[in-house]
């Protein structure tokens, strides 16, 4: 049977982070399966969890009152979904709903917050990893709104 770590040193989020590394952060993480279409996350509740995905699809977005949940981006396997936990005062920004049956570690952000505040270096590499995908939904977000509002003679 394979451990939390295991399943931490298969995901492109955790592979390069050090084993011992590794170990620690598998103690605040529990392997979860989430039937298709499931609300993960409601904009404005407490933000207690993220999660690493392994296998599926969860669509990210902002909940129109008539339309319904406007995708603003689709996750799937190797993401993370989540980083409302690290910054007070811990409340989603976005909704998200899977798209598909979806396997993932989910880590209780309560646990992982205290970790990082016992060993800063930790703490540290795990922003460090969490700005690089901020970075990475805010270019993919700056192209999306380039292709929606760029020229429309050059498209």
């Amino acid at each position: 049977m394979r451990t939390i770590a295991d399943l931490l040193s298969e995901h492109r989020f955790f592979a390069d982070l050090d084993a011992a590394d590794r170990d620690v952060l598998a103690g605040c993480g529990r392997n979860v399966a989430v039937e298709a279409g499931t609300v993960m996350m409601r904009e404005g509740q407490h933000a207690d969890v993220f999660w690493a995905i392994r296998s599926g699809r969860v669509r990210v977005g902002i909940t129109h009152p008539t339309r319904g949940l406007l995708d603003l981006e689709t996750l799937e396997d190797g993401d993370i979904l989540g980083w409302s936990w690290l910054l007070p005062p811990h409340r989603w920004h976005f909704d998200a709903v899977t798209d598909s049956p979806v396997h993932a570690v989910a880590f209780d952000a309560t646990c992982l917050r205290a970790k990082c505040q016992l060993d800063p270096r930790l703490g540290f590499a795990l922003v460090q990893r969490f700005a690089r995908v901020l970075d990475e939904r805010l270019v993919a977000a700056r192209l999306r709104l380039l292709d929606l509002y760029g020229d429309p003679v050059h498209r």
